[in-house]
């Protein structure tokens, strides 16, 4: 029997929920950072996260022994990691000042910069399309942030 074919790529499904799970993030956080420091309600969101991951990926089959990674692959992974844990930080200290509808748009220009950063970095080439929708989503951006 042959799948279903979708108009949509495997990676824009993982793409949406990635979307919808961060939106609910955004929306629960701000309840929950209430009376709490952000950079505890960090902490918090963190190990909740670790221990989900530690569950899933040795029941999923996809545990390596860390020391056989390549080096590269480990120092890439390990940058990241650093550059999350500051978003995070970031983030939760945004949502202790302002309302979601204002920190999740302003946020969401990680958009527009990680496609600067891929044509910078690693040569990517968005189609005049794909800048379009950058060009918007910045755009909308600065509409939400622009004071009167």
């Amino acid at each position: 029997m042959n799948p279903v074919a979708s108009p949509f790529p495997a990676w824009a499904l993982w793409a949406l929920l990635s979307a919808v799970f961060a939106a609910m993030t955004a929306v629960l956080a701000k309840v929950g950072v209430q009376g709490v420091s952000a950079d505890y309600a960090t902490l918090v969101r963190t190990v909740v996260i670790v221990i989900a991951l530690a569950l899933l990926v040795p029941l999923s089959g996809q545990w390596v022994d860390p020391r056989t990674l390549p080096s590269r692959s480990l120092l890439f992974l390990i940058l990241s990691g650093l550059a999350t844990g500051a978003s995070w930080l970031c983030y939760y200290r945004a949502l202790k000042l302002g309302d979601v509808a204002q920190v999740v748009p302003v946020d969401k220009l990680s958009v527009v910069l990680a496609a600067v950063f891929a044509v910078s970095f690693l040569g990517e080439r968005p189609s005049a399309r794909e800048w379009l929708g950058l060009l918007m989503v910045g755009s909308g951006v600065l509409v939400l942030v622009w004071r009167r």
